[in-house]
């Protein structure tokens, strides 16, 4: 592959995975879910299902304990997380969705379905299903980080 082509497929993935996020994000606002914003999303996947620390959250989102110690702060003040003694450490406080932040989490599911929904009827199910598997492939195991 010439290295035009490389920067071009590269420039591809970036549009669709940012065209990705922003209708995940619209999609959640549209279904009644305000203030919140795509980096919150990162952070409900890492709290969803059993909760986290504050460390491991920010072992997951890629920056420093105090900033994610801010965005807790933000969630729990917006009302989609709350902060539960830990089970085994009775030194950490375990972070937990509330059941707003499920519902958010179950309005982003939605529209994430919606936009892949919408490269089906572009390109067909057969090859969003094999773009699927192959993406699959080369994706890079562990937590997707947002761009900061």
């Amino acid at each position: 592959m010439q290295n035009s082509e490389a920067i071009a497929l590269s420039a591809a993935l970036l549009a669709v995975a940012g065209e990705l996020t922003q209708r995940i994000h619209d999609g959640v606002v549209a279904r009644g879910f305000e203030g919140v914003r795509p980096a919150h999303g990162f952070a409900f996947a890492r709290l969803a299902p059993d909760g986290a620390t504050v460390t491991d959250l920010a072992l997951h989102l890629g920056v420093t304990k105090q900033a994610a110690s801010q965005l807790v702060d933000e969630l729990v003040r917006k009302g989609y997380a709350e902060r539960r003694p830990h089970p085994v450490d009775a030194r950490a406080r375990l972070v937990v969705l509330t059941e707003a932040g499920w519902a958010c989490t179950g309005a982003a599911e939605e529209a994430a379905a919606e936009a892949v929904r919408a490269w089906g009827e572009a390109l067909g199910e057969a090859e969003v299903r094999e773009l699927a598997r192959k993406l699959l492939r080369i994706a890079p195991d562990g937590p997707i980080r947002p761009a900061w």
